[in-house]
């Protein structure tokens, strides 16, 4: 019965090795991305929801997702596109919002692209999940309309476009 015993504590620790043994997660080598979340923010100086902060989880199968500092030149100056739409008497319009730079009086368009920075792993497994949360400026003060949405999507280093998200529809007021 000792040796049994034995046996038996050897083989239960060993199937609790094996098991605690995480297969590496695989995905396909273009991003994916998810939307999951959008916070407004309010700014109680003006009275309105002027921010927002918008949630996407992503997978990539070779993890080549983000940028270095030293790739700014096109195609690499931006790697998370997102446009801002206002819903304009039932029609969905994509809308370039205009800032005026206090210090030269100069008018530019807003625009929401953003670089996410390197997070290739290290090792041999490159699979990457995460998620990426950005702040946006989400209210257009040339505008009377007060519901927007936003569209969103990735590309990694080898250019592959990952699918594109819509948020829910979101008032600004």
């Amino acid at each position: 019965m000792g040796k049994f015993f034995k046996y038996l504590i050897v083989a239960i620790l060993m199937l609790e090795v094996v098991g605690s043994c995480k297969k590496a997660e695989t995905y396909p080598i273009i991003p994916e991305i998810k939307f999951e979340s959008y916070l407004r923010l309010h700014n109680p100086t003006l009275n309105v929801y002027d921010r927002g902060v918008l949630k996407i989880s992503f997978t990539d199968g070779d993890g080549d997702i983000g940028l270095r500092q030293d790739q700014t030149a096109p195609p690499y100056d931006y790697n998370f596109f997102i446009s801002y739409f206002e819903i304009q008497y039932g029609d969905t319009v994509r809308v370039y919002p205009i800032v005026i730079d206090p210090g030269t009086g100069e008018v530019d368009t807003l625009t929401f692209n953003q670089r996410i920075p390197y997070l290739t792993p290290f090792g041999s497994i490159k699979s990457i999940q995460g998620e990426i949360e950005d702040t946006l400026q989400a209210y257009n003060f040339n505008s009377t309309f007060d519901t927007i949405m936003f569209t969103a999507y990735i590309v990694d280093r080898a250019l592959h476009k990952s699918n594109t998200i819509t948020t829910p529809l979101i008032v600004r007021k």
